[in-house]
C-alpha cells in the first residue's frame, strides 16, 4: 500500500479532509503542466495535498505547508516523516495569514485549501510570493453549489460564501492571471500567472 492509499483510507475512516477523488485528475493535470519546483500548500490537514504535489511536481520539487490545527499538524508530521518525500516537505504550524508575509518569494505552485472565509486575504498575501509563471489552485470555491447563482444561503454559511465570491472576483479581475473554474468535487479555481488563452 502506498502512503497515498494509506492516507486515503485514514481520511475515509476519520473524516479528515483531503483532496476529493473527483478533483484529483484536475489537480494532477495542473501539476504535470506546471512542473513546479517550489510549492506552497495552505491548509496541510493530514499532509495529503502537499505530498501529492511534491510527488507529481518537478523531480527536485519541495513544499512548504501551513497548518493551524495542532492535532492535524501532528498527524501530518507523522505521515510526512514516513513518506518517500520526508526531506522535501517543510511543515509550518500557525495561522496562514500571519505566516505568509514572512515567507521568501519564489513559489511556482500554490494550493489553497484552508479557512474559506480567508481566501481573499490569502490571495493578496500570496501574490508577492509568486514566480512569473506560477499557478494558484484553490479548493472548495463553489462550496456546495452556493457560490454561483442566487440560491438561498443559510446564515451560518453566508460570510464564507460571500468571501468565496470575492475570491473568484479578485482572480477574474486580476489581469496578470487567467483563471478557470472546474466544477469537479466542490470546485477548483486554477489561476495561471502570465498565461494568455
Amino acid at each position: 500500500m502506498t502512503i497515498f492509499e494509506e492516507m486515503e483510507r485514514y481520511a475515509e475512516a476519520t473524516g479528515a479532509p483531503i483532496l476529493r477523488a473527483a478533483e484529483r485528475p484536475v489537480f494532477l493535470a495542473v501539476l504535470r503542466e506546471a512542473a513546479p519546483r517550489r510549492i506552497l500548500d495552505i491548509g496541510t490537514a493530514i499532509g495529503y495535498s502537499a505530498l501529492l504535489a511534491v510527488a507529481h511536481g518537478a523531480p527536485e520539487a519541495t513544499a512548504v505547508t501551513l497548518e493551524h490545527d495542532g492535532r492535524m499538524a501532528d498527524t501530518a508530521a507523522r505521515f510526512i516523516a514516513r513518506s518517500p518525500y520526508a526531506g522535501r516537505v517543510e511543515l509550518l504550524r500557525g495561522d496562514a495569514g500571519e505566516i505568509l508575509p514572512h515567507l521568501s518569494p519564489g513559489f511556482d505552485f500554490v494550493f489553497i485549501d484552508a479557512a474559506k472565509g480567508q481566501y481573499p486575504d490569502y490571495w493578496d498575501k500570496v501574490r508577492p510570493l509568486l514566480r512569473e509563471r506560477a499557478v494558484v489552485v484553490a479548493d472548495n470555491v463553489l462550496f456546495r453549489g452556493l457560490v454561483q447563482g442566487d440560491a438561498f444561503v443559510e446564515h451560518r454559511y453566508r460570510t464564507m460564501v460571500y468571501r468565496l465570491r470575492e475570491y473568484l472576483a479578485l482572480t477574474a479581475l486580476d489581469q496578470a492571471f487567467t483563471t478557470e473554474i472546474f466544477e469537479a468535487g466542490d470546485g477548483l479555481a486554477v489561476s495561471w500567472r502570465n498565461r494568455r488563452p
